[in-house]
């Protein structure tokens, strides 16, 4: 049995090819694929097992390989999604498993594939819709409270988000700085992946923002901003995202 991952986080891609194995020593990886790009070229000349596909890739949502290749091996989901969200399209795959994936769940959905698989076909187009209609819509503006006054920021103003004594700000590119009521965890599932990127634990950048980029110790990355972080806010990238964010920038 050949299985191809699609998963843009190596970290992620690694953790679930162990479980993969754990689960079935005899299940082959046949390929590790982190973008739409790499992916649409790699299916258009092979036709795996069973396809384990992320919905939100580096360089967009993952329905655009469904819509360039014609995709003849079943999939299973990969999602941040909660389960309202990905509920509309689970009959339209063999299944779907939420992050972080479990392996009692990942197990099932690899048996209910071996059960399905010599019997039912997948509706693509179907699919695709489906997809389409799940799509993410992300956040344009943000509410802003300060003191007594109320006002509206626009996404293309924010600069980037930091974290600082519990709290969670927005920079914008006048310089302005305001309290925001969400986390930085929550940020990253409301704004737009393609826009921003979450470098390390404290800061959230807007890819507008970056003037320069030079090599840091223990192959990371200082990042140079407009306007620059406040102090005790370092725009460095972290380790195990540095990988992910060089393929940002480069899509």
């Amino acid at each position: 049995m050949n299985v191809v991952i699609i998963e843009d986080e190596p970290l992620a891609a690694e953790r679930l090819e162990e479980l993969i194995n754990e689960i079935d020593p005899l299940i082959t990886i046949k390929a590790k694929i982190p973008s739409i790009k790499e992916a649409t070229l790699y299916l258009q000349n092979n036709v795996p097992d069973l396809i384990f596909l992320d919905i939100q890739l580096s360089d967009g949502k993952s329905f655009k390989i469904l819509e360039d290749v014609q995709i003849e091996s079943p999939i299973i989901f990969t999602t941040a999604f909660d389960q309202f969200a990905v509920k509309a399209f689970k009959f339209n795959s063999i299944d779907y498993l939420l992050k972080p994936i479990r392996k009692d769940e990942l197990a099932a959905s690899i048996l209910k594939y071996k059960k399905l698989s010599a019997s039912r076909g997948l509706d693509m187009q179907a699919l695709v819709e489906t997809l389409r209609s799940n799509e993410i819509k992300y956040k344009n503006r943000f509410l802003i409270q300060f003191g007594q006054r109320i006002k509206t920021v626009n996404i293309d103003e924010i600069a980037f988000f930091f974290a600082m004594e519990k709290n969670v700000f927005i920079k914008t590119f006048d310089k302005a700085e305001y309290p925001v009521d969400f986390s930085l965890d929550k940020l990253e599932e409301i704004i737009d992946p393609a826009d921003f990127f979450r470098i390390n634990r404290k800061m959230i950048i807007n890819l507008k923002s970056i003037k320069n980029m030079i090599p840091y110790s223990r192959s990371r990355i200082k990042v140079e901003t407009t306007p620059t972080p406040p102090t005790g806010i370092d725009a460095i990238v972290s380790i195990e995202r540095t990988s992910r964010f060089k393929q940002w920038l480069d899509n």
